[in-house]
């Protein structure tokens, strides 16, 4: 009988599993001591099969929710389209998905980039080689995908950002408006491995994909792409740039996000 109990119990939760699209769960960080809402977006789970994985970083003062509902709608249509896992975690407004200096309980690379990797690794079917695992994010959670999926490049295989805060040694006023001065302290004191372009080096043989992509009206950020771009290119870092019409404005970054999950699908299907 407790062997009948077992069996039964275990084909309950496999059932909900496989009917869950929309997962809402609290996953705790041991280094920030705190749990981090995270939205988890499944295909439907059969038995045996393995997934891909993409996290997705929304912007400054976004939140998981938010990006579900009017920043990139139809994601649980892609999770079915592409086989793949999305997981949207909360950057908080103004993390910066940094490990702050200054903030203790602000340590967003590190949950994100290894803590929150292992937990759905742990608790999800998922595929665990770097080829086909991504992470991608728009303005705030360009720079945060880029600044995480670089430093774990052993983690992440392909790495995306649309309309990226990539320099902000140009950002001028956004460094203080966008404050992110409360998590990095004054940009005249700012250690520079929280500059992008300290991440060409190691992007040089990182053995990742990289997709950038900015609007050619988006007056706060395009320069900042270009001169990316223009620094990849000159020291031969393979890696796709695009520019398209377009503003800083969630119109835009809904439809490029929307591509670069494809070029992600390309990507995992080609390994």
């Amino acid at each position: 009988m407790k062997n009948l109990i077992i069996i039964v119990f275990a084909t309950i939760g496999l059932t909900e599993l496989s009917a869950q699209k929309i997962i809402h769960k609290e996953v705790y960080s041991p280094v920030m001591k705190k749990n981090i809402k995270t939205i988890i977006i499944t295909p439907n789970i059969k038995p045996s099969a393995h997934y891909k994985t993409v996290y997705i970083l929304h912007g400054y003062s976004g939140n998981p929710d938010r990006t579900v509902k009017e920043d990139l709608p139809g994601l649980s249509k892609k999770a079915q389209e592409y086989n793949t896992i999305y997981i949207l975690p909360d950057g908080n407004f103004n993390s910066w998905y940094v490990d702050s200096p200054i903030v203790k309980d602000s340590q967003y690379q590190t949950f994100i980039g290894k803590e929150l990797v292992d937990f759905i690794d742990k608790n999800y079917p998922t595929q665990k080689d770097k080829q086909y695992r991504g992470i991608l994010g728009w303005s705030m959670g360009g720079y945060g995908a880029v600044n995480i999926g670089v430093t774990y490049h052993n983690t992440f295989g392909i790495v995306g950002s649309s309309c990226g805060a990539l320099d902000f040694k140009t950002f001028g006023e956004g460094y203080t408006h966008y404050q992110v001065n409360k998590v990095l302290g004054p940009i005249e004191s700012l250690d520079p491995k929280y500059f992008t372009d300290s991440k060409i080096e190691i992007m040089k043989d990182a053995q990742q994909s990289y997709i950038f992509d900015c609007g050619t009206d988006d007056v706060q950020m395009i320069a900042q792409n270009r001169k990316f771009h223009e620094k990849l290119t000159a020291q031969k870092v393979q890696h796709l740039y695009i520019e398209s019409l377009g503003d800083h404005t969630n119109s835009y970054w809904s439809q490029s996000l929307s591509n670069q999950l494809a070029l992600f699908n390309r990507f995992f299907d080609s390994k």
